[in-house]
């Protein structure tokens, strides 16, 4: 009888097992055979599309992710330069900007490659004894001369990974998320984020990250 029930305890619980297993297994490993064979070396970024509700997030993120870029190995064009060069031509929407095809941008900007950066969160959650900060972005990193995708990823940091509430109890818990829900609404507390954001998304030498560019020391070890 009682093996019965472990046994029948077992088989309730192998989907589950099964669940885990999938959920924490790693990527598949991205295929950087266009990536490698296309080398860019100068690339042109493209102000973000912004599906959250924040006005000031496609400045913010735009501001930050050029360095990540640069020490990677990459020229990248200025993009107050680009910005302005879009305006100059009736083209102020992400969006538009976006649906431009790659000769064009080729022919405006020469370089080799486009990042196109699409915002999915930046700002504060608040739910109940908590408030957390959170920005996620993904990027699409297309090849000007061929039109092709040479890569693609998404990152995302939140200030709860900083989190430390030091006890209060639940009135203590309350009193810190408000305030950090009112200083977040009265400063931009999001732009420290974003670049954490913009790191873990473009910089070379991890896991399905982007690859080292020519001005890089490990350039030739990718190769």
């Amino acid at each position: 009888m009682m093996l019965k029930k472990f046994a029948k305890l077992a088989f309730c619980l192998a989907p589950a097992a099964l669940m885990v297993g999938c959920a924490t297994q790693k990527a598949a490993p991205f295929d950087y055979t266009a990536f490698k064979a296309a080398k860019p070396a100068s690339i042109v970024v493209l102000p973000p599309v912004n599906n959250s509700p924040e006005v000031v997030a496609p400045y913010s993120v735009l501001a930050q992710v050029s360095y990540p870029l640069a020490e990677a190995g990459y020229y990248v064009l200025p993009v107050a330069l680009v910005d302005e060069t879009f305006k100059q031509n009736g083209l102020t929407t992400a969006t538009d900007i976006h649906a431009v095809s790659t000769s064009k941008l080729r022919q405006i900007f020469g370089a080799d490659a486009a990042l196109y950066v699409t915002i999915k969160d930046y700002g504060s959650t608040y739910a109940v004894v908590r408030s957390d900060i959170v920005v996620t972005a993904s990027a699409r990193l297309v090849d000007l001369r061929t039109g092709a995708e040479l890569w693609n990823g998404t990152a995302s940091a939140s200030s709860a990974e900083q989190n430390n509430n030091g006890g209060g109890g639940l009135v203590g818990a309350l009193v810190a998320a408000a305030v950090k829900q009112i200083i977040a609404s009265t400063t931009d507390a999001s732009h420290p984020i974003a670049g954490v954001a913009s790191q873990r998304l473009l910089a070379a030498g991890h896991y399905n990250g982007m690859l080292y560019g020519p001005r890089s020391a490990h350039y030739a070890t990718q190769q």
